[in-house]
């Protein structure tokens, strides 16, 4: 109970901070969810479900102060078909794509389900303002009419992968680097220590993509289609001409249209900015963000845990997505453990990895929840590494066929800029406290000052084996095959996820909805059961860095600001977009640990 009652006083005194900037913000006008001509639909009247999906569907609510709402995430996205198409009122579906929309993996899944409406009879109208790679494939399966944008394009123009490679820049700049992997397809430094891929890194990727692209294919229904899919961009006229739209025109048109085929002009938001009838901020969402008390609920029902990004032990800021970490995800697991009302859980995950330490203290976690009740995986673009690491603690791993699965392998190393230094007259030295012979090079062997010699390298090399070992071993047991079966298909290899399931890393082709229905089937609660979406209200206490045994009165606050601000933190998203991953696998080399269990690129069809 001290626990818990201290908490909530951290939370009253934080919310109690924002109620200046939240009533500023009420009085701020938003557009209702009714517009272009709709009208609000009575409770038994028929209407038009409307998706706006043109700011995504991203899979965790964010973390940090302004969290989104549960419903607004990717697994409130499959709720809220999975309700509409359950319900008598559902006259058609009107999805707003925007430039933006899905990635291949929601897209996939989001496809699927609403060719459930279109098989019951339903108009699925879908409209884009532009068409890229995943979005073109959506509309090409999901709908029954297609709209573009008459000042938009179908960026239709085939999968392919980019690593940049700089080790001849490393090399200018004088910058040494030492850098060590474990499994011939690991390719995770070739970036830092060749100008291009090696052999097996090509064959590696190849394989995977070649995968993924037949998935991607398989989603376009026409075959001038398929073929105009690779071979854009295309113009809206041309995009129309080749078969991968119906039609251009305006969101207004698309309305229209989708009013007419439905025969009514009620419509309901179900997702999106708009879903909600309140206007402006409201103080007692806030809250509820902040003490999870959105998805407090006492009857029987499947919990979904979203991790997405790169794996570390520890928070980020409070303005900024932080990834999965350790530190918030042992407690959230923690908690739904005792929770006798959660009947099992669902991790999602989309990961590229990260740290081991981190990966390990999850995947224990896992292990000791699936004793106590059913615990399922859903794999969202990937589950890399230390990400596959994780996902291994389930019971059952579902994919969509174009997530990537494996990369079982760890890399590790530093840059040593000391050369680089002296160029410009900058020199150092170790004094070691020791004088025994290399004394310098071992105390010294994490410092971007001084390489390592032979010795401190073939214990690095150790210390790597010892962690692909345990890698290996987590994996076998999660799994429940034999260690040889998982080192047939690990040495860093990726995978799609049909390649996957073919070698056991897998169970089901599928998607969260899927792996939802088997949740509540193994948890034996009803078909129509609750849904909630974890972990977000433990992200600003973590980002404190708040112990369980903090009193949360306001000097306890400020320790805990303290302690926040002496963190080291990576800001990545000052970065490019594209970068990102890479950046995100090496961070938690940059901040005190010497093994990374990650992929250091990310395979994104947009």
């Amino acid at each position: 109970m001290k626990r818990v009652f201290g908490r909530g006083r951290v939370r009253g005194f934080v919310a109690g901070l924002l109620v200046p900037l939240l009533v500023a913000c009420s009085t701020r006008h938003r557009a209702g969810p009714n517009e272009e001509g709709s009208t609000r639909p009575g409770k038994h009247d028929k209407r038009v479900l409307e998706l706006d999906l043109t700011a995504g569907a991203p899979e965790t609510s964010g973390g940090g102060l302004f969290s989104l709402p549960a419903s607004r995430t990717y697994t409130g996205l499959v709720r809220a078909l999975e309700k509409g198409l359950a319900a008598d009122t559902t006259a058609g579906v009107l999805v707003r794509l925007g430039d933006g929309g899905l990635d291949l993996a929601q897209a996939q899944e989001v496809s699927e389900l609403l060719t459930r409406y279109g098989k019951k009879g339903l108009p699925v109208v879908c409209h884009a303002d532009g068409l890229s790679n995943a979005t073109a494939a959506f509309v090409q399966r999901a709908c029954t009419r297609r709209y573009l944008g008459a000042a938009g394009e179908a960026a239709t123009v085939g999968i392919a992968a980019e690593i940049v490679y700089m080790r001849s820049l490393l090399d200018r700049l004088k910058i040494e680097v030492d850098f060590l992997h474990v499994g011939k397809f690991k390719s995770g430094p070739e970036p830092l220590l060749q100008d291009g891929p090696s052999p097996e890194a090509r064959e590696a990727l190849d394989f995977a993509l070649g995968s993924v692209r037949e998935g991607w294919l398989s989603l376009a229904v026409k075959p001038d289609a398929k073929a105009a899919l690779e071979t854009g961009p295309w113009s809206p006229p041309e995009a129309k001409a080749h078969g991968l739209i119906d039609e251009v025109g305006y969101v207004s048109d698309a309305v229209a249209d989708a009013h007419k085929l439905a025969k009514t002009t009620a419509t309901e938001v179900v997702f999106g900015p708009r879903s909600s009838s309140k206007h402006g901020l409201d103080l007692g969402d806030i809250i509820r963000t902040l003490t999870g008390g959105e998805n407090e609920t006492t009857s029987p029902h499947v919990a979904v845990v979203p991790m997405e990004g790169a794996i570390t032990t520890n928070a980020g800021g409070p303005f900024s997505s932080s990834g999965i970490t350790s530190q918030a995800m042992v407690k959230v697991l923690q908690r739904l453990g005792r929770n006798d009302a959660v009947k099992a859980v669902v991790v999602r995950i989309d990961s590229p990895g990260g740290s081991p330490l981190a990966s390990d203290l999850i995947w224990h976690e896992l292990m000791k929840l699936r004793k106590k009740k059913p615990v399922l995986c859903s794999v969202g673009g990937m589950a890399a590494s230390g990400g596959f690491y994780i996902a291994s603690g389930a019971q059952k791993i579902y994919a969509e066929p174009s997530s990537i699965v494996g990369s079982i392998g760890v890399f590790g190393g530093k840059l040593v800029v000391s050369p680089a230094l002296k160029e410009i007259g900058v020199s150092s030295y170790t004094f070691p406290a020791s004088h025994a012979e290399g004394a310098g090079e071992r105390a010294g062997y994490l410092s971007p000052l001084v390489p390592w010699n032979d010795e401190t390298r073939g214990r690095v090399r150790a210390l790597m084996q010892g962690i692909y070992d345990l890698f290996i071993a987590r994996v076998a047991e999660g799994r429940k095959m034999p260690a040889e079966k998982v080192l047939a298909s690990a040495e860093g290899r990726v995978w799609s996820a049909p390649q996957g399931l073919e070698r056991g890393l897998i169970d089901q082709i599928g998607g969260l909805l899927d792996v939802i229905v088997e949740a509540r089937r193994l948890g034996k609660v009803p078909a129509d059961s609750v849904v909630t979406v974890e972990g977000a209200a433990e992200g600003l206490l973590d980002m404190l860095n708040l112990s369980d045994d903090d009193e949360a009165d306001a000097a306890h606050v400020s320790e805990a600001l303290a302690r926040y601000e002496a963190k080291k933190t990576i800001p990545l998203d000052v970065l490019p977009a594209a970068l990102r991953p890479f950046a995100a696998s090496l961070a938690p080399l940059f901040m005190g640990e010497s093994v990374v269990a990650a992929l250091p690129y990310a395979i994104t069809v947009r």
